[in-house]
């Protein structure tokens, strides 16, 4: 008779009865030194450093023009909206997010492909990649939402079972991205300590966090601490410049009360061998359009 194969160590504990702070165990820049890519040494060392690094200009105006063309579409799409890869407004009840839009879409599929993108995530995690998670986020004028304080890593080892920080995303503006229209909000440094939080996993739990985050948030307590130590930095800038942050430095972003739309698209690409467990601390997985893995359907 043979016997199952051995659960991973957890490194990152969390979803507990209390709260837990870890030190990181894992690089944050996984490829050697020199390794040729997008990406300038310096540009590397900031992100180790730091947790994220901007590029100015990562798509050009003319694409700009093209990706934003087809968010428009996608968001007034009549048979998309009742997909439940359509994440709606709960006061508004406009579109907020639309997943998976590298598999609904020919145009972002192209992006996440392009070199520029994908060869700086390679760069970055030293080694082949997968998109574990696409989206855009729209935030119109007037009231749109804003994201509460998270570390993406807590909830894709907690839900999805990604066992280390193996994952990097970029957040490429499609409008642009003022302190007073909702933008990314980080704390530098805060990648290198792992917030465990506390509280058990509702059962599909997605179906309201990507509404309204509630398991997987961190108090009150423990976010000034980091913010105490760490700060808070704001990211402006125009259409087509991009944000690439580390998947457990804690981020966020406020509400947009302002005339004036922000809008992104959002590339998560993880490690072809940083591959997904059963989850560390949720019933079950989250579905596909949520956490991909590799050899779902294209």
């Amino acid at each position: 008779m043979t016997s199952a194969p051995a659960r991973p160590v957890d490194l990152y504990p969390t979803r507990g009865a209390e709260e837990v702070l870890i030190g990181r165990k894992d690089p944050v820049v996984w490829s050697e030194p020199g390794t040729p890519g997008p990406f300038w040494a310096r540009e590397l060392e900031e992100y180790d450093r730091d947790g994220f690094v901007t590029v100015d200009e990562l798509v050009t105006p003319a694409e700009v023009d093209e990706l934003r063309a087809e968010l428009d579409r996608l968001v007034t799409d009549p048979a998309l909206r009742s997909d439940e890869r359509a994440i709606v407004e709960p006061r508004s009840q406009e579109i907020r997010s639309v997943f998976e839009v590298h598999r609904i879409s020919e145009v972002f599929a192209r992006l996440a492909r392009d070199p520029r993108i994908a060869g700086r995530a390679r760069q970055i995690l030293g080694s082949d990649v997968y998109v574990h998670q696409s989206r855009i986020n729209v935030k119109p004028g007037f009231g749109a939402s804003g994201f509460y304080w998270h570390s993406d890593f807590e909830t894709w080892h907690a839900e999805d079972g990604l066992p280390r920080m193996r994952t990097v995303s970029v957040s490429i503006a499609l409008t642009p991205n003022h302190t007073t229209n909702g933008s990314l909000m980080i704390m530098p440094g805060s990648h290198r300590t792992f917030l465990g939080c506390a509280g058990e996993t509702p059962r599909d739990n997605y179906k309201q966090s990507l509404r309204m985050q509630d398991a997987g948030t961190p108090s009150h307590e423990a976010l000034t601490t980091f913010a105490d130590a760490c700060g808070i930095r704001h990211f402006t800038g125009p259409a087509g410049s991009a944000t690439w942050f580390d998947c457990n430095a804690l981020h966020g972003s406020g509400d947009n009360i302002t005339p004036y739309p922000r809008s992104n698209v959002f590339l998560v690409f993880n490690s072809v061998e940083n591959l997904p467990e059963p989850p560390f601390a949720a019933p079950v997985r989250r579905p596909s359009f949520v956490a991909a893995r590799p050899g779902d359907r294209s």
